[in-house]
């Protein structure tokens, strides 16, 4: 059996093509229907950057016909555009890959953390597909434990280098706690909904949703667990409001500096934190200036996730090496499932011939039970030495199938226990 790996990313395909291989969660399941008729086993990874199919195969010339095959009826693409996006990664390539991949260091922003739910979900859709066997079982968790191994061990986690993730730092330092946070979104876009979710996922209880569309912005609220507000009521909501979020898309800004002069002479001294990532800028930049006031653009944001990826970067080397760890560490599991059987009848023929000695020994020295006992720990313990080197260098080679049949052939072992002598 041959691991292999079949997939694409955002650094081999551009968007148009990523977009043939998005997959919802339904979708995913359904691919992985369709595949298990030419493959038996498989695991789909689907995210929104990358799609990859992970197998075990006994064939991996016929396993790749198969998939290009596949992959081209359920994207409608040619083999040749296939191949000009795809790559394709077998045994210890696809164990390596994969372990990068749920580290987040394969990933468009560095360190990421939601691929690690991405993998578990995969991995449970092919469970419940029956669709996983041993080998994939067990390379999934040596992944996400390598995944998690990375993120506890190094900081590539822990700098906030997405706009929301930076919304949410930056609400962090100024506030320490978020529970007790009064948050107010101004969007009912991308940006309001994942700046909110961030928030929402950090522990913030108290979210509000505004926006000139009302019933947009109550869909968000409703999402979030929050409330909605009318746009007309943007004034109060500042006065009450802690953190500030926005990302509207208006042509000119929604918020004042006078505006704002007269929500901090209301707000008796209370901090208010504005967020502004919206192009154009919904606040006015004289707000910046306003005691009480932090005010960050989306240019500030981005600055500050630079400076946190370039930190992050700076993990990138202790996590490879961590990586490679785990790598070797599947690599001995993979050896040992090898050499098994190898070790199952080698250690059944020394014990047949173990047993059969003793007996014909034993039959003419007449000895107590307690003696008997003494003699065959002490046979057990001499067969256990003289197989501990060999058994040590089957498991430790780098190819343990070629390291078995060198020992059977030294053994002879052939298959099944060989005929004993009894004599004496």
């Amino acid at each position: 059996m041959s691991l292999l790996l079949i997939g694409l990313n955002h650094m081999t395909a551009p968007l148009e093509v990523r977009e043939r291989f998005a997959l919802s969660s339904e979708q995913g399941e359904s691919m992985l229907g369709g595949l298990i008729p030419y493959l038996h086993n498989a695991v789909v990874l689907a995210t929104c950057n990358r799609t990859e199919i992970y197998t075990n195969v006994q064939n991996t010339e016929v396993a790749v016909e198969h998939l290009y095959r596949f992959l081209g009826q359920w994207t409608g693409l040619t083999e040749t555009q296939l191949a000009s996006h795809l790559y394709t990664k077998t045994r210890w390539s696809t164990v390596r890959h994969l372990f990068r991949v749920t580290a987040g260091l394969d990933s468009m922003i560095l360190g990421e953390e939601q691929i690690l739910g991405q993998v578990r979900t995969a991995v449970k859709q092919a469970e419940q597909r029956q669709a996983i066997d041993r080998v994939l079982g067990v390379v999934f968790q040596h992944a996400q434990r390598a995944g998690r191994h990375v993120r506890v061990e190094t900081a590539i986690s822990r700098h906030a280098v997405s706009v929301s993730s930076v919304a949410v730092k930056l609400a962090k330092e100024t506030f320490g706690s978020l529970d007790a946070l009064r948050v107010l979104v101004i969007s009912a876009g991308e940006a309001g909904r994942l700046a909110s979710r961030s928030l929402v996922s950090q522990g913030v209880r108290d979210i509000r949703v505004t926006n000139r569309n009302y019933q947009h912005a109550q869909h968000l609220a409703e999402q979030m667990g929050g409330q909605a507000l009318p746009f007309t009521h943007l004034t109060d909501a500042l006065v009450c409001s802690d953190l500030v979020v926005s990302a509207t898309g208006a042509p000119e800004h929604i918020i004042t500096g006078p505006q704002l002069a007269e929500v901090m002479d209301r707000r008796e001294g209370r901090q208010l934190l504005l967020v502004d990532i919206a192009v154009p800028r919904d606040i006015d930049p004289a707000a910046g200036d306003i005691p009480g006031v932090s005010l960050y653009n989306l240019d500030d944001v981005q600055a500050y996730a630079q400076r946190n990826l370039e930190l992050r970067s700076q993990e990138v080397a202790q996590a490879e090496i961590i990586i490679e760890g785990e790598v070797q560490k599947f690599q001995r599991w993979w050896r040992a499932q090898e050499v098994m059987p190898t070790i199952t009848e080698l250690l059944a023929t020394a014990e047949d011939i173990r047993r059969s000695e003793m007996r014909k020994t034993l039959r003419h020295i007449p000895l107590s039970e307690d003696e008997q006992a003494r003699i065959d720990a002490m046979s057990k313990a001499i067969v256990k030495k003289l197989l501990h080197a060999p058994l040590t260098y089957l498991k430790e080679q780098g190819s343990g199938a070629d390291s078995a049949e060198a020992l059977r052939a030294v053994f002879g072992l052939n298959g099944h226990t060989p005929e004993l002598s009894h004599e004496g």
